[in-house]
């Protein structure tokens, strides 16, 4: 009998869920939740009893029996920062996330504490994350900054790029661990790390200000010129965050976060549409280049993924700019729920150790 595995992984405005046997998807729904919605809840309870009730109703308007699962596997959230792997939901994780909920209102810190809960009315299942935002193996050299007040922090697509990077080694023929890949995920966010050997020595924080922009995040902007906006009196605290993550990149320029929209009006003639599309392209650009020398040039290969690399007209560009480098594999989209259920499932079948948090 195959094993049954339910992944979770919310987000700012919608629920993934996902069901699978062995490894086939057999339930996937993507649950959206209105602004509406979400404006009447109050704090992290209220997001917490919300998510879960939906997903409940969901499971079981498709007929999906929880008591067959033998494990839930949830996106980690905003954690402390550990290495990559399958992390078992403890109380001392569950109280990290808890705390962290109100500074970093991040939706994936819900998934945890959901898979958690309902393992708990089915005997023998397990609650896990794997590879969350927080995966941290960068090296010592790459942490330092300029100043020590500041010190650079690993927050990416961590699960999409690890599970990327295998994916590829697998279609190569070259175990993950012997290889030197650059990934760039190219989303809402943008991350490019560095893979050495199995290990993504180096990383922007795609999520607070580094980096390239986005369709709906700044990246890295000139310090002096911040430092004179926070003190201008000009703008909010809450609102210069906004302004680096959810209102950003492109966001910021064009007024919307939907690269084809972008492309259709690059397609009727808009220039500044043009200009800050291939702005966008030519910093990724510029990381990957970074990343490279980050790998003393050693590169096997370039992977692009993301939604955003359903582009053609992004790939081409990104290519001409990059493909002197080392060869470049395109794998489109995100299939996080493949992700975090074949982590799961590697546990089940004791192919993966459950690390400690």
């Amino acid at each position: 009998m195959k094993e049954k595995i339910l992944a979770i992984n919310p987000g700012s405005t919608s629920t993934k869920i996902a069901v699978f046997a062995g490894d086939e998807n057999i339930f996937t729904s993507n649950l959206s939740h209105s602004v509406d919605e979400l404006s009447g809840l109050t704090g992290f309870e209220g997001q917490y009893e919300y998510r879960k009730k939906v997903i409940l109703d969901e499971l079981n308007k498709a007929g999906i029996d929880i008591s067959d699962l033998q494990a839930i596997v949830g996106r980690g959230g905003l954690l402390r920062p550990i290495p990559s792997g399958v992390y078992a939901v403890t109380d001392a994780m569950k109280e990290d996330l808890k705390k962290g909920w109100e500074e970093s209102k991040h939706a994936a810190n819900l998934a945890a504490l959901i898979a958690d809960e309902m393992v708990r009315t089915i005997p023998g299942a397990r609650a896990f994350i794997a590879d969350p935002p927080v995966v941290d193996e960068m090296e010592d050299v790459a942490k330092l900054t300029g100043h020590p007040k500041f010190r650079r922090k690993s927050i990416f697509h961590a699960l999409n790029q690890k599970a990327i990077a295998r994916k590829h080694a697998d279609a190569v023929g070259t175990p993950y661990e012997e290889m030197n890949l650059i990934v760039a995920h190219l989303g809402g966010g943008v991350s490019v790390g560095a893979h050495k050997k199995g290990l993504i020595v180096d990383v922007n924080n795609a999520l607070d200000g580094d980096g390239p922009f986005s369709p709906e995040r700044s990246g890295g902007l000139p310090v002096g010129d911040m430092v004179k906006l926070c003190f201008s009196g000009e703008m909010s605290r809450d609102e210069i965050k906004r302004m680096i993550v959810g209102k950003g990149g492109i966001t910021a320029y064009l007024g919307t976060n939907d690269a084809r929209e972008v492309e259709k009006m690059i397609s009727e003639g808009d220039a500044q549409a043009e200009l800050v599309y291939n702005a966008m392209i030519y910093q990724v650009a510029k990381d990957i280049g970074a990343m490279c020398t980050v790998l003393s040039g050693d590169v096997d290969a370039v992977l692009i993924t993301g939604g955003i690399a359903h582009s053609q007209l992004v790939i081409e560009r990104l290519k001409a700019r990059v493909e002197k480098l080392a060869q470049v594999y395109v794998y489109p989209g995100e299939d996080e729920m493949s992700a975090l259920a074949m982590n799961g499932l590697m546990v089940l079948r004791g192919k993966a150790v459950v690390q400690d948090y």
